[in-house]
């Protein structure tokens, strides 16, 4: 799978990279229709202390999945956004073979 990452307004360590493309690459064992991913790292400009932001688009055949997760540490914000991914692969599966 290709994941094009950008962050916004600041430039993210190689381990984060790593780290978020190892997450998204475990994806593939649940669907193998995957084109791509692009990921966004964003810091909110409020006081919380889950100020992080990531959002991932995954490029599947039909349409898209887009999730976008708040968290105290980026890493954090991507094990949310990939658990919701998986479930929504996971789902859009089932539905496809009860069609």
């Amino acid at each position: 799978m290709k994941v094009n990452l950008q962050a916004v307004n600041f430039r993210a360590k190689q381990e984060l990279v790593e780290f978020i493309e190892e997450k998204l690459n475990k994806l593939d064992q649940f669907s193998d229709q995957i084109v791509g991913a692009e990921v966004y790292l964003k810091l909110d400009n409020n006081h919380n202390k889950e100020n992080k932001v990531v959002e991932i688009r995954l490029q599947v055949p039909g349409d898209d999945i887009v999730v976008e997760k708040n968290g105290s540490s980026f890493e954090e914000a991507t094990n949310l956004a990939v658990d919701t991914l998986k479930r929504q692969i996971i789902k859009k599966k089932e539905k496809t073979a009860n069609k």
